[in-house]
């Protein structure tokens, strides 16, 4: 059975940090391209990160510089480290595992950034 499992998420302050983590089973997780997508309330999910399957990354310009996207492929995780939180970084954090077959979606972890 294919899971992924995001955490992390939670309230924080302008200016303050998260890390997210995405914890998968049930298929190959060595094999895939890792992203985090996020959804703001009331606009269109957001492609912020992705990671090879050798450690090459990518970001979107309204993270690059304070997202760091990173895995462990012993442990089957996926992680998000997140500074420099401003408010418009509030939304639901989804991990998704991408290949050439069948992708996988976690359920989402809220992350509001808010005084």
């Amino acid at each position: 059975q294919v899971q992924l499992v995001e955490s992390g998420g939670g309230l924080v302050q302008p200016g303050g940090s998260l890390r997210l983590s995405c914890a998968a089973s049930g298929f190959t997780f060595s094999s895939y391209v890792m992203k985090w997508y996020r959804q703001a309330p009331g606009k269109k999910l957001e492609l912020i990160a992705v990671i090879t399957s050798t450690g090459s990354s990518t970001y979107a310009d309204s993270v690059k510089g304070r997202f760091t996207i990173s895995r462990d492929n012993a442990k089957k995780a996926v992680y998000l480290q997140m500074n420099s939180l401003k408010p418009e970084d509030t939304g639901v954090y989804y991990c998704n595992a991408w290949s050439l077959g069948p992708d996988y979606w976690g359920q989402g972890t809220q992350v509001t950034v808010s005084s």
